[in-house]
């Protein structure tokens, strides 16, 4: 006897006691969501920070780095990183910032809104597929639901 069953227990049999639990639930979508969506972003170049940090850029430009990690829950230290990576793939242009000459103002380059369109396209698309079980009216129930968690 080597002390192995013979049944198999399916994934869902083993975390039975967990799928009833809402942050588990939540956190396995967004793993299943996530991955799809890095797959989506990598053939352009982009990670879903970089795409998270360039649509602000676009949305508003001008935005200064502490605005932006602010906007996106990050630490600022981590930002940089993020801000490096989007200016050498020429998306995004550093200027000072007309508000605060101090401040560093970030700006989208032509090449960054393209990308930025072309990518949010993509992910619209990613987001239809995934989310093909639920009506408009329930992902847009989700979305409110969602940010009132996060409220």
């Amino acid at each position: 006897m080597t002390g192995q069953t013979d049944s198999v227990l399916t994934e869902a049999a083993l975390d039975t006691a967990l799928r009833e639990l809402i942050g588990y639930s939540m956190k396995r979508a967004t793993a299943m969501v996530t991955a799809d969506a890095a797959r989506v972003l990598e053939p352009m170049g982009l990670r879903i920070t970089t795409f998270s940090a360039l649509t602000v850029i676009c949305n508003a430009p001008g935005v200064r780095q502490t605005e932006l990690a602010a906007a996106l829950g990050m630490e600022r230290s981590n930002s940089v990183a993020v801000i490096d990576t989007l200016e050498k793939a020429h998306w995004i242009t550093r200027e000072r910032s007309a508000r605060d000459r101090r401040a560093i103002a970030l700006q989208p380059t032509t090449a960054g809104i393209m990308r930025q369109k072309q990518a949010r396209l993509a992910l619209l698309t990613h987001e239809d597929r995934m989310f093909a079980g639920l009506s408009q009216i329930e992902r847009r129930e989700l979305v409110k639901l969602l940010s009132r968690i996060r409220a």
